[in-house]
């Protein structure tokens, strides 16, 4: 890191000081959750004040968090929203999100789930909702990755473990470890029984999740 930069990083991180003095109430435990596996990640963060300072994905889902958590959390959400903005096109709508949630960049992306497991991975310019004027939305599971301009939706479930590959627009369900790609999505089964090619290659058609997260075997 050059030294413009880190000054920059250091008078961010002096401004947004005092969001660590604000109490994290029954969110307290998701929330370390989620710094745990953002500061372990290729993000190379080293902090809960580092991520308030650089990812305003983060902060929007900090506040997220804190809103979850009863009246006096929802209230302590809201003003630190208003007074530390996150990602303003990040919209989280979701009822029940697991711990280790990361969401990279975050730009352009609507959450909206009925439910997301615990350590999922969501891009930018991702939207997972409902589809039509059904108004339910998919059911995400644990250690979920959904890749940049992917859609998920309508009243589905993706399996935990599961993959949805760039710009992939899912609209049925994808089993647990299976990779979602295409527009309309096909589903790939895990690479460790997909069939190779007399090059020990993948076969043809196999596609590719695409991104920058976490790869299943």
């Amino acid at each position: 890191m050059d030294w413009a930069r880190r000054l920059r990083v250091l008078v961010a991180m002096a401004w947004y000081a005092p969001m660590l003095l604000a109490p994290r109430l029954r969110a307290r435990e998701v929330v370390d959750a989620d710094v745990a596996r953002w500061v372990t990640t290729p993000l190379g963060r080293w902090s809960r004040l580092e991520l308030f300072a650089t990812e305003p994905a983060f902060r929007t889902l900090y506040c997220y968090r804190l809103r979850r958590a009863g009246a006096v959390g929802a209230l302590v959400g809201g003003l630190l929203g208003a007074l530390y903005p996150g990602e303003r096109t990040l919209h989280i709508v979701c009822g029940d999100i697991g711990p280790g949630l990361i969401i990279q960049h975050g730009f352009a992306t609507i959450i909206a789930a009925r439910r997301i497991g615990a350590n999922c991975w969501v891009n930018q310019q991702v939207t997972i909702g409902h589809r039509g004027k059904s108004g339910t939305g998919p059911v995400i599971g644990d250690d979920v990755s959904v890749y940049a301009g992917a859609k998920v939706l309508g009243d589905l479930t993706v399996g935990d473990g599961a993959q949805v590959g760039a710009n992939a627009v899912v609209l049925d369900d994808v089993p647990p470890y299976h990779v979602a790609v295409g527009v309309p999505a096909r589903v790939l089964p895990p690479k460790s029984r997909r069939a190779t090619g007399p090059a020990g290659g993948a076969a043809a058609g196999s596609g590719s999740a695409g991104g920058g997260g976490p790869t299943a075997g």
